[in-house]
């Protein structure tokens, strides 16, 4: 049964997010894990995470606090996808294609 959250479109595209971007990293070579690998999961996942924690917070404030922190992290993965392009550790594709 869906809750309240799992509706939300923004919530699910997180979700969509982190789940894809697991998968592109799955075919990064080995001696980026503790690098790229690591940081592209970590903030996709904080995606979801935070816009979680927003949509159970009671004040404005809070809510708003942690949409901010929940954008941050997407442009922080955002930023992260286009140096692993630039590693030459994919290609715009398959970015594409994960990220849509």
């Amino acid at each position: 049964m869906a809750t309240g959250l799992e509706n939300l479109w923004v919530y699910t595209l997180a979700e969509d997010l982190e789940i894809e971007v697991h998968r592109l990293t799955k075919q990064f070579p080995r001696d980026e894990f503790y690098r790229s690998v690591d940081q592209l999961r970590r903030s996709s996942a904080a995606v979801a995470n935070n816009i979680a924690e927003s949509y159970h917070k009671t004040t404005p404030r809070e809510k708003v606090r942690f949409i901010d922190i929940a954008m941050g992290e997407a442009e922080e993965t955002k930023r992260n996808l286009i140096k692993s392009l630039r590693k030459e550790l994919t290609n715009k594709q398959t970015i594409l294609r994960a990220v849509g």
